[in-house]
């Protein structure tokens, strides 16, 4: 058999949510969900369930390393997907092994807070997140509050998350997608993308759900897509789709009100 004919696999470096809705176990989900073979480097433990993160350890960044480094020494590793790194430390291990490995894609994933309201970010690790991350980025995948963060600014209107598009990619990313449900447009939720060609909106109607893991999960399947040949704004476009349907199959498996985004919707339905 010639040239190399390993399936190729997506990487998630991110927390794990001991609750299974959110970080690890919703990107393996998503990867899972779009028949890519997922990988996983956890660069942070987290105590957590359906009403809140109760506790968070953060293992060594020499463990942290030698996960990445398994495996990008035996998978043929197309997309990386970040989500949660807590700190200035683990961003800057992070950010020396994917220069190591050149990968062909990276979406970020900027995690700072969580659904909850907790704080997952250092103080010290947002301007390591600038200046070692995002200029790596395929994609970056801010929300609304994520982006006021990295730009140090409001974003309360159209026209403001207009610009923002522009600001987020002056950090070096490729293409950038502004999550829009923390903004009130009436019955529509409107994503933004921008890349160097334009920009385009993604509306879907607004569900009453608060969910739990939507931004791991839709990074994951934008990483997926990136994986499987399609261009970062096809795989934005179908990444937003297919977060409408997962957040439509929505449940809840705990106590607290957030619900888990039903990851296989689309294979129940035959679709």
């Amino acid at each position: 058999m010639s040239g190399d004919a390993r399936v190729p696999s997506a990487l998630t470096i991110a927390g794990s949510d001991s609750g299974g809705g959110a970080g690890i176990q919703a990107d393996l989900k998503a990867f899972a969900a779009h028949g890519v073979h997922g990988l996983s480097a956890i660069a942070a433990l987290t105590a957590q369930h359906t009403r809140g993160v109760t506790a968070v350890h953060v293992p060594p960044v020499d463990f942290l390393r030698a996960q990445v480094d398994a495996c990008f020494d035996d998978f043929r590793i197309a997309a990386v997907k970040l989500g949660m790194l807590a700190t200035s430390e683990v961003i800057h291990a992070v950010a020396d092994a994917l220069e190591a490995h050149r990968p062909p894609h990276v979406v970020v994933d900027p995690v700072m807070v969580a659904t909850s309201g907790a704080r997952l970010l250092a103080d010290d690790a947002l301007e390591a997140m600038r200046t070692r991350l995002l200029p790596l980025a395929t994609v970056l995948t801010p929300n609304l509050p994520e982006a006021e963060m990295l730009l140090g600014r409001p974003i309360a209107d159209d026209a403001s998350a207009q610009r923002a598009l522009d600001d987020l990619r002056a950090f070096g990313a490729g293409a950038v997608l502004l999550k829009g449900g923390h903004l009130d447009e009436g019955d529509r939720v409107i994503d933004r993308y921008a890349d160097a060609t334009g920009t385009v909106r993604y509306e879907h109607r607004r569900l009453r759900i608060e969910g739990h893991g939507t931004g791991c999960t839709l990074a994951s399947a934008i990483a997926a897509r990136l994986c499987l040949g399609g261009t970062p704004r096809a795989a934005c476009e179908a990444a937003t789709h297919y977060i409408a349907d997962a957040l439509a199959a929505a449940y809840r498996p705990g106590l607290g009100d957030v619900a888990v985004l039903g990851h296989f919707a689309r294979f129940k339905a035959g679709r």
